[in-house]
């Protein structure tokens, strides 16, 4: 089987562009990922990370630019590649009758050194559902057995769609241990998420991509450390009243500071935060009889660097 060459990542992206008709979802996309990384590749809702891990995948070929995963091209190399990935989405992936331990032996059998699927199911809490129709599964269950069927190959890559929506805390933390130890026993696992927290516990490295392209990458600490407004080691937050007066609040602070409303009634004031600026905080906010809820002063997050340059949600 065709290996990559000593050294080369993971995965290579350089120029994509995947059209939709008149829709340019991706324009002119790049990244690399190292091998033997957990990467983050975040983005708002038709910011184009499905479309470019799709074509990762092999699920789509690329209109324009070039993509190799394992040193290989997915489409063409598809046969020699599909056995050493593993693919989890984000819903379906079985079929809806079958149950839940039949599809997992099912795909095991399609494998030449499948893990054993008993380890899997005890691993990741499958046990009690195993006779369970796909389509009555709860749908943290369906999550739990997508990353089983991704992972009985024993993949060197693993591509995971949001792979903890819809479980409670323990099974989260359950499948953040075992991306974990898959990368330490040299797996790549490249992810999509929407739970800014999980990224920043677990992505060795981040990709955020908006409008098609990628706007910023780094580790999270590099991306924290970093800024659009101007160095921040810590910010200030409260929550209040939708729509309060932020530019005039923003004209109290010294130069360099700004303050934003994100989502509605959730307030940051973004800049080297000292007891000055929390005493002219709260007096503004005295003068305007707000009262500041949950006022805390805290690094920026990966969910402040989103807002900054993306200015939305993920969600």
């Amino acid at each position: 089987m065709p290996q990559p060459p000593s050294g080369e990542p993971a995965v290579v992206i350089a120029d994509l562009v995947m059209r939709y008709g008149d829709t340019v979802a991706v324009d002119g996309l790049s990244l690399s990922v190292p091998g033997g990384v957990i990467a983050a590749v975040l983005g708002p809702n038709g910011a184009g990370k499905t479309t470019t891990l799709e074509t990762c995948e092999g699920y789509r070929r690329p209109q324009s630019g070039r993509v190799r995963v394992l040193g290989l091209d997915p489409v063409a190399d598809r046969r020699a590649l599909l056995p050493r990935i593993g693919v989890m989405l984000q819903s379906g992936g079985a079929w809806s009758g079958v149950r839940a331990h039949e599809m997992l032996r099912h795909v095991a059998a399609l494998h030449a050194d499948p893990l054993p699927v008993d380890v899997l199911v005890e691993r990741l809490g499958l046990r009690e559902c195993g006779r369970t129709p796909y389509r009555r599964l709860s749908g943290g269950q369906q999550q739990r057995l997508g990353l089983a069927m991704s992972l009985v190959g024993r993949p060197e890559l693993l591509f995971v769609d949001e792979p903890t929506a819809g479980l409670d805390p323990q099974a989260r933390h359950t499948v953040w241990d075992l991306l974990r130890e898959l990368r330490s026993g040299g797996v790549t696992v490249v992810l999509t998420t929407h739970f800014m927290d999980e990224a920043e516990r677990l992505a060795d490295q981040v990709y955020v991509v908006d409008h098609g392209r990628v706007v910023a990458a780094g580790t999270p600490a590099a991306l924290t450390a970093a800024s659009t407004v101007g160095p921040q080691q810590a910010s200030l937050s409260f929550r209040a009243r939708p729509g309060l007066d932020i530019a005039s609040l923003e004209a109290t602070l010294p130069s360099g500071f700004q303050v934003l409303e994100q989502p509605a009634g959730e307030y940051a004031v973004l800049g080297p935060v000292a007891p000055g600026t929390l005493a002219r905080v709260t007096t503004w906010c005295s003068d305007h009889d707000v009262l500041p809820e949950g006022l805390q002063i805290g690094r920026r997050t990966l969910e402040d660097v989103f807002l900054e340059l993306t200015g939305r949600d993920l969600r």
